[in-house]
């Protein structure tokens, strides 16, 4: 959606995610990106909303963030939260910065939960993406 400039991971292959070797507070990839009103505006044609405000859902803040770290490995989402803060303003650098923040098995099934903040140049939080995956075996 938007032009980005990457973390350190972007050159060479990057190892595939492993969930055992996952640690909650283990930090994710971090990237930005300058989102336009050109941008803007093809997001709010294709979701027929005129005035739309958060054009950064189309983004997949967290999955962009995982990533920039690992080549992720199948998983099905159970559960997506999305909490939004600050109205992003065209033409301003957004800062995405990716964690992961718990882990657990649930009826024998392993989950991971990756959590993305998108951060505009300002310091404003714009967004926060939430999201429980439970990782298929391989």
């Amino acid at each position: 959606m938007a032009e980005s400039s990457r973390s350190g991971s972007e050159q060479g292959a990057r190892p595939l995610f492993d969930y055992e070797k996952a640690v909650p507070g283990e930090e994710l990839g971090s990237y930005e990106y300058t989102l336009t009103e050109e941008q803007f505006n093809r997001f709010r044609e294709a979701v027929e909303y005129p005035s739309a405000p958060f054009p950064t859902i189309a983004v997949k803040h967290d999955g962009t963030s995982l990533r920039e770290k690992y080549t992720p490995t199948h998983s099905v989402n159970a559960r997506q939260v999305m909490e939004f803060f600050n109205v992003p303003v065209p033409g301003k650098k957004i800062r995405v910065k990716g964690k992961v923040v718990d882990k657990y098995v649930r009826r024998d099934k392993p989950y991971i939960v990756i959590q993305a903040d998108a951060v505009d140049e300002d310091g404003r939080l714009i967004e926060r993406t939430t999201t429980y995956q439970m990782k298929k075996p391989e």
